[in-house]
């Protein structure tokens, strides 16, 4: 777990600017590792775009790439930035929302370029959810660095276009970096205009009692789950399973799906 930014400097800059970054953080080793895990994913969730008609040649995007015994799992159950995580969410339990490798193609044109906030629903001052970007590549002013607008996260409504390209901040920082920021801040993707893809895997995690994209525990299974630490068991959601019949419901205390502390 790292300790390389006072909680203190972490709330202030969550709180004002919505955002932070640790730069270079990473070991070059596990950066190139998640690298190519997440270009795995984005090939093997093209072939379900297409087979399932939501393009014909999948978007550089893959979601919920989680259980693949590859660095993605093994990155999440390192639980590097729980320290702050944890801090984010009052010192209370969070899950995985989501999991996310983005290709950066060269030339593409997609719903990441669009100005967006990754989470619907606004509660002034309240945390519900938070993105980890994950740098896989340098972020570049030339291969697509993403925009933010610093402090846009405490207001409820989507700001004009002219504001956000006059006001916005690039996340430039080397391979290797992480970025937390506030889901309800503005944000949006750059266009690469290089020649090499400009790699990175987003994850965002949410309080438990907010549903995540995909329901992780479920799709893992309860074998997969037993070989799990405590806390990542947490984090891939579970502690906060919703029964499906009476006999889920009516367990002792000890092996109920959702517990009490969840929210």
């Amino acid at each position: 777990m790292f300790d390389c930014m006072s909680i203190e400097k972490f709330d202030q800059e969550i709180r004002e600017r919505g955002w932070v970054v640790f730069e270079k953080i990473l070991p070059d080793e596990l950066t190139q590792n998640l690298r190519e895990d997440s270009l795995k994913w984005i090939d093997v969730c093209s072939k379900y775009q297409i087979k399932n008609g939501i393009n014909t040649s999948g978007d550089g995007t893959a979601h919920q790439c989680i259980g693949g015994n590859d660095s993605i799992d093994r990155f999440i159950d390192m639980h590097l930035f729980h320290k702050y995580i944890a801090r984010y969410f009052d010192d209370k339990p969070y899950i995985c929302n989501c999991c996310t490798p983005i290709g950066g193609f060269p030339g593409a044109n997609i719903y990441v370029h669009q100005v967006h906030r990754d989470v619907r629903t606004f509660i002034p001052g309240y945390h519900l959810r938070l993105n980890m970007l994950i740098m896989c590549d340098d972020f570049t002013l030339e291969n697509g660095a993403t925009y933010v607008l610093s402090g846009s996260h405490k207001t409820e409504g989507r700001p004009d276009d002219d504001v956000f390209e006059r006001q916005h901040e690039r996340i430039v920082a080397p391979a290797g970096s992480v970025s937390l920021f506030n889901s309800a801040l503005w944000h949006r993707g750059g266009h690469n205009a290089t020649d090499r893809k400009r790699v990175a895997l987003t994850i965002g995690y949410g309080r438990p009692f907010v549903k995540p994209q995909m329901d992780y525990a479920r799709m893992l299974g309860e074998d997969y789950g037993r070989g799990l630490s405590p806390l990542t068991r947490q984090v891939l959601g579970y502690n906060a399973r919703v029964p499906v019949s009476l006999d889920e419901w009516y367990r002792p205390v000890a092996e109920r799906l959702y517990h009490a502390d969840q929210g």
